[in-house]
């Protein structure tokens, strides 16, 4: 499976973002695809996952209400919509897929995507 990130780039706080992540190859194997980020000095963090084949989403207590992902079946592409983004937002975000449950676990995906940078400025 071949992830292709983008949507990147620089916005004020307060601003929004659309990342997007189109898998190829081997799609059906997966059970769920994740955003995950890292910010300098610091540990990648678990952002947002939904399951391929369902509805159910999960998200990091930091960006609930701020952040969506969503899917969309017909163009095979996860979004992640970042809606009224803080400095603390910056970072290099990652799309990631995995055939295992525990969706929030890094360690759990198989495949991973380039990253694409997000900064936001005060």
């Amino acid at each position: 499976v071949q992830l292709q990130a983008s949507g990147g780039g620089l916005v004020q706080a307060g601003g929004s973002l659309r990342l997007s992540c189109a898998p190829s190859g081997g799609t059906f194997r997966l059970y769920a695809m994740g955003w995950f980020r890292q910010a300098p000095g610091k540990e990648r963090e678990f952002v947002a996952a939904n399951i391929w084949s369902g509805d159910s989403t999960y998200y990091a207590d930091s960006v609930k209400g701020r952040f969506t992902i969503s899917r969309d079946n017909a163009k095979n592409t996860v979004y992640l919509q970042m809606n009224s983004l803080k400095p603390e937002d910056t970072a290099v975000y990652y799309c990631a897929a995995s055939r295992s449950t525990a969706v929030r676990n890094q360690y759990e995906y198989d495949y991973w995507g380039q990253g694409t940078q997000v900064t936001v400025s005060s």
